[in-house]
């Protein structure tokens, strides 16, 4: 493989990453696990607006859901949206774990990035909506990246979920990429099953996919 691919799917896989660590620059040192975490100013208009969150967050469920049952396993595209699925529910518990057992305080709370373990009702780390974002674009991008090297694009989704949540003062710089590595990982483990695993537990009539059937 020539290096050239190699290094967009690198600088893809990282795009959140490094649109979020602009935002991790301070003039004062930072805080957290990496020395990177601050609170920036609040922003929640325009693009930034929590109802624009909210609307990609079931907007992503939707079409894992939908185009799942719609195309079925036994298309290409179905398969991946299973896939997805699959990703999507194994990293989506898994943060919720986490949240839980790290018990972060949350930027809005005003206790610092360093307060762990005293996020009373809303737990900081990972990010459980870049989680969800990753974990929905990773299978589509494994399978489809060779044909159709626009996928990559898909990776705008993370990117975007990771500064709306930290200009939303719902997160540190360290829980959005925490979250995105976590959904890629899902992502990434998904991917490699040959059948899904919601679909080993579902009638065969969703690997057909409602499109055949009527």
């Amino acid at each position: 493989m020539s290096p050239r691919p190699i290094r967009w799917r690198l600088f893809a896989a990282c795009l959140p990453a490094l649109l979020a660590l602009p935002l991790a620059t301070p003039a004062h040192a930072g805080g957290g696990p990496l020395g990177i975490d601050h609170e920036i100013a609040l922003d929640q208009g325009g693009i930034w607006a929590r109802r624009n969150q909210l609307g990609l967050e079931y907007g992503v469920v939707a079409v894992e859901f939908a185009g799942a049952l719609w195309l079925g396993n036994d298309d290409a595209l179905g398969h991946s949206l299973w896939q997805s699925i699959d990703a999507s529910a194994f990293s989506s518990a898994t943060a919720f774990v986490l949240k839980r057992a790290f018990g972060r305080a949350r930027p809005n709370a005003g206790l610092g990035p360093d307060a762990w373990g005293r996020g009373s009702c809303c737990q900081s780390f990972p990010s459980g909506e870049v989680t969800l974002q990753a974990a929905f674009v990773t299978p589509l991008i494994v399978a489809h990246r060779e044909a159709h090297p626009w996928v990559w694009a898909l990776e705008a989704l993370p990117a975007y979920d990771a500064v709306a949540r930290m200009k939303s003062r719902a997160h540190w710089q360290t829980d959005v990429l925490a979250g995105w590595a976590l959904g890629t990982a899902a992502g990434y483990w998904a991917a490699s099953r040959r059948v899904p695993f919601f679909v080993q537990w579902m009638p065969h009539g969703l690997s057909v996919g409602y499109a055949r059937r009527f």
